[in-house]
């Protein structure tokens, strides 16, 4: 996982893409429970509604998300810290627990003009298929994406 010194002189643009991955804590896989991975899924959709950004593609895997966005106002690292705070706080308040949830920073990848968003987001959603987690993407139901059908999501 990134470093938090990597978002020192780490700068977003609004209108960019990006894909960005963020782990759990420890890898400690807490989205395997249901609950914890559908309050991510709001997080993911509360930042949507709010603005931040336009979600394209989004998959919960049990120790990471991997989202791709593009960038509607503020700055990346301003939304992921909102988002991280928000989902921690949401997952104790339901779980009944405390520390941390996430590992500091993120990794991001800022999407050239010339790369395919349908499939980079085509990747995101095969990434539980890659993890041995489901046979067919269709099977695992957290991950969206606008592009492929039967995408479970929400």
């Amino acid at each position: 996982m990134a470093s938090p010194k990597l978002s020192r002189h780490r700068q977003s643009k609004v209108g960019f893409f990006y894909i960005v991955t963020t782990v759990t804590d420890r890898r400690t896989p807490l989205f395997k429970d249901d609950r914890a991975a559908r309050m991510v899924i709001h997080e993911i959709n509360s930042c949507e509604y709010e603005g931040l950004v336009d979600s394209h593609a989004w998959v919960v895997m049990p120790d990471h998300i991997h989202w791709l966005v593009e960038l509607r106002s503020g700055s990346l690292k301003a939304c992921l810290q909102r988002f991280k705070s928000r989902s921690a706080r949401a997952i104790h308040s339901m779980l009944g627990t405390s520390g941390a949830i996430w590992q500091p920073g993120f990794y991001d990848h800022y999407l050239r003009s010339d790369e395919d968003l349908r499939a980079q987001a085509r990747y995101i959603a095969l990434n539980p298929v890659r993890a041995g987690i489901v046979a067919k993407t269709e099977d695992y139901p957290h991950q969206w994406s606008r592009w492929i059908r039967n995408c479970a999501g929400l």
